[in-house]
C-alpha cells in the first residue's frame, strides 16, 4: 500500500501473484514496477496477473491461497470467475502462534453514556415493542407507528432523550417443535433484545395459541415481567384494536420515566461494535476492512469489545484467527462452528463456495477464499479471546467470535442480541442498513461510492486506495467516530429511519 497515489494498480505483497486495479485498465497499459502490460479490459477493483499461471496452480492475493487456475493465466491478463476457481486445501492452523499481549491505554477514552440504574451503559435510549409470534407484528407496528416521529412529531416531543419506540417483529414463533434449537435459538435472540441496556423498557406482545408461548420465552431467558418489561396477548386483550390501544397506553406511561435520563463520562470499555460487510468490492480488503480492523485494536486497547461474525465469510482464513487464539479450546470452538457449516451446508445441497454474491463478483471478488481474507481483516490483529454461539451474551472483552450467518440482517441481529451497542458496516457496493436499536456506521471502501451515495456512508476509506491516508489514521478516525457516535451522535441510517425491518432473527429448521 506504499506505492505511489498514480501507480495504476495496488500490490498487496511481494509473493502475490496479481494486483488489483484502482482504476479501469485498457489493454496496452504498461504497470510499472510490475514489468508486465495489461491485455484486455480490467475494471476497477479487480485481480491482473503479474506472471505466469499454471492450470490447477494456486494463485494468491495478501500472501494467501484464494483459489487455483482453471486454465494457463498469462501475466497481465484479468483474473477472476472465468479462469479462476474455489479448491480445498490444507491449512496450518498453529494454534495460538500470533497471540500476543494486548498493550491496554491507560486512562481508557472515554464517551458520554447512559448509566442505567443497575449498572449496564447504554449508547441510545429506545422503548422497543417485540413479538412472540408472526401473528402479532401488525399489532406491534401499529403501536410503534402512533410514535414515529415521522407520521406523528408531537408523539415524543415532549419527550427529547427518548430516540424512538421501535417494532422489531420476525417471521417465526410457530410451526415449529416446542422443545427443538430453532424456537430456542429464536427465544434467546428475543431474550437478548429484552435485555439490551439500549431499550429503557420493552412491551412483547404475543397471540396467545403461539408455540412460542411468552412464558415459555420468559423461563428460558431467565426475565420478569415487571416495571421496565410489560407482556400481553392479543387474544387475551379482546382483539386488535383494543390490543393496540393498550399498548400506546403502555408506551405513553412509560416515556416519561423513560425519558429521566442523562449522559455522563463512561470508559470506551462499555462499547461493544458489532462488525459488518455487505456489498463487498476489490478493495473491501484492501482500505474499509483493514481500517476498521485498526480501530478495533484501539478500541480493545481501551478495553472494548468487538465482535467477529459471518462464519461463511471467515471459511478458508479460519487459520489466520486460530493463530491469534488465547488457548486450544477457543480454537477448538471456532473450528468446531466451521465443520458444523459445512455439514449444514452438505444437508441442504449447498456448497461454501455459493457466496461470494453476484454484486461482490461484480466488484472483483471471484471465490469466497478471497472474500473471506478481506472479512477477517475487519478483526485486526488483536488475540482471539472466545467464540460464542449464535446470540448468545458476550462476556468477554476483547475480540470475540459470535457464529452467525453471513447474511447482514441475520447476523448483525445475532450481535446486537449478544449485546453489541454499535454496528461498524463496511460496504463497497453501496449497502443500505441500519440496527435498532443498535446505532449503525456505513463505511465505504472507494470515495467512487462516498462521492456517489454518501447520503447514506457515515466514513470515507477510499481515501487509502486514494494514497491520501494511511490505514492508521482512518482507523484513528472510524475509532474516534466509534466514540462520538455512542455518544449520541446520530448516523446516516439512524437519520433515514433504518433498523426496525432489519430484525432477522435466524430461522434454523423445518417450518412444519
Amino acid at each position: 500500500m506504499d506505492q505511489p497515489v498514480d501507480q495504476p494498480v495496488i500490490r498487496i505483497h511481494p509473493a502475490d501473484d496479481v494486483v488489483i486495479a484502482r482504476r479501469q485498465l485498457m489493454s496496452g497499459t504498461a504497470l510499472p514496477g510490475e514489468g508486465i502490460t495489461v491485455s484486455g479490459l480490467i475494471p476497477p477493483g479487480h485481480k491482473v496477473a503479474v506472471r505466469a499461471i499454471a492450470a490447477g496452480a494456486p494463485v494468491r492475493r495478501y500472501n494467501q491461497i484464494i483459489g487455483i487456475a482453471k486454465q494457463p493465466i498469462a501475466p497481465g491478463q484479468h483474473v477472476h470467475t472465468h479462469n479462476l476457481e474455489f479448491s480445498s486445501f490444507e491449512r496450518d492452523y498453529a494454534v495460538g502462534q500470533n497471540a500476543q499481549a494486548t498493550d491496554y491505554v491507560m486512562p481508557p477514552a472515554t464517551f458520554d453514556g447512559i448509566v442505567r440504574a443497575d449498572g449496564r451503559v447504554a449508547t441510545r435510549n429506545y422503548i422497543g415493542v417485540l413479538t412472540s409470534v408472526n401473528c402479532s407484528a401488525t399489532v406491534a407496528r401499529a403501536i410503534a407507528d402512533h410514535f414515529r416521529r415521522d407520521l406523528h412529531p408531537e408523539a415524543l416531543a415532549p419527550y427529547p432523550n427518548i430516540d424512538g419506540v421501535v417494532a422489531l417483529t420476525h417471521g417465526g414463533g410457530c410451526a415449529t417443535a416446542s422443545d427443538g434449537e430453532p424456537l430456542q435459538v429464536l427465544r434467546r435472540t428475543l431474550g437478548g433484545y429484552a435485555r439490551h441496556a439500549n431499550f429503557a423498557a420493552i412491551l412483547v406482545v404475543g397471540l396467545g395459541c403461539e408455540t412460542n408461548q411468552i412464558a415459555g420465552l420468559l423461563e428460558q431467558e431467565g426475565l420478569a415481567a415487571g416495571t421496565q418489561l410489560h407482556t400481553f396477548n392479543i387474544q387475551d386483550t379482546g382483539g386488535t384494536r383494543k390490543t393496540v390501544a393498550h399498548g400506546i397506553e403502555l408506551v405513553q406511561w412509560l416515556l416519561e420515566g423513560a425519558n429521566r435520563v442523562t449522559r455522563q463520562p463512561v470508559p470506551a470499555s462499555h462499547i461493544m461494535v458489532g462488525l459488518q460487510c455487505g456489498g463487498s468490492d476489490g478493495y473491501s480488503g484492501i482500505s474499509a476492512n483493514p481500517a476498521l480492523g485498526a480501530a478495533v485494536d484501539l478500541l480493545v486497547r481501551h478495553g472494548g469489545t468487538a465482535i467477529l461474525s459471518e462464519t461463511p465469510e471467515i471459511y478458508g482464513g479460519e487459520h489466520l484467527l486460530t493463530r491469534r487464539a488465547v488457548s486450544q479450546a477457543v480454537a477448538d470452538k471456532l473450528l468446531a462452528r466451521l465443520r458444523w457449516w459445512e455439514r449444514y451446508c452438505e444437508r441442504n445441497d449447498a456448497e461454501m463456495d455459493n457466496n461470494p454474491s453476484s454484486g461482490n463478483k461484480a466488484g472483483g471478488l471471484t471465490t469466497i477464499l478471497e472474500k473471506s481474507l478481506g472479512a477477517i481483516a475487519k478483526s485486526g490483529t488483536t488475540n482471539l479471546i472466545d467464540v460464542v454461539e449464535y446470540a448468545q451474551t458476550v462476556k468477554a472483552k476483547g475480540l470475540v467470535f459470535m457464529d452467525t450467518p453471513g447474511y447482514d440482517p441475520v447476523s448483525a441481529t445475532g450481535q446486537v442480541a449478544g449485546g453489541a451497542n454499535l454496528i461498524c458496516f463496511t460496504t463497497g457496493r453501496g449497502s443500505a442498513y441500519g440496527c435498532s436499536p443498535a446505532p449503525s456506521l456505513k463505511l465505504s471502501t472507494n470515495s467512487a461510492l462516498w462521492t456517489r451515495q454518501e447520503d447514506d456512508i457515515d466514513v470515507n476509506c477510499g481515501t487509502i486506495i486514494d494514497g491520501t491516508e494511511s490505514i492508521a489514521e482512518v482507523g484513528r478516525r472510524i475509532f474516534e467516530q466509534m466514540l462520538v457516535t455512542a455518544s449520541g451522535r446520530r448516523t446516516k441510517s439512524e437519520e433515514h429511519g433504518y433498523g426496525q425491518n432489519e430484525f432477522v432473527p435466524w430461522q434454523l429448521g423445518a417450518t412444519m
